[in-house]
């Protein structure tokens, strides 16, 4: 089981890190405004998920690469707070109105704990 929730893990990050450079304008979306440069943002994300994906699919370095991603991924709850933050109940994208925003926050943090089990299991 360990081995399969590790599997999902790593294809998870590599299939959402190739989406960043698919559907770059999605992913736009979700970076704050005050934070500059979302091109690059969106980018290096996207890269990245891609390596950590690769770290935790191979079983030597899969307790890294499962910490790694649960950094990477709390980094992530920047946008989501900043969501809630901006959240309207009049916001034609149920992701924009509030429970949309603490539905964001709260499936990022299974997505964290899910890398923590990961790691934590391949230790």
């Amino acid at each position: 089981m360990h081995a399969i929730a590790a599997v999902a893990l790593a294809v998870f990050l590599v299939v959402t890190g190739i989406m960043h450079f698919l559907a770059p304008h999605y992913f736009r979306t979700l970076v704050p405004a005050w934070l500059p440069g979302d091109r690059l943002l969106v980018a290096v994300s996207g890269a990245a998920e891609i390596v950590v994906g690769a770290l935790v699919l191979v079983p030597y370095s899969r307790s890294a690469g499962g910490w790694i991603a649960a950094a990477l991924i709390a980094c992530y709850l920047v946008s989501h707070a900043d969501a809630l933050r901006r959240a309207r109940p009049d916001r034609p994208r149920p992701l924009e109105r509030p429970t949309g925003a603490v539905a964001r926050l709260a499936v990022n943090a299974l997505y964290i704990g899910w890398a923590v089990a990961v790691a934590g299991s391949a230790a």
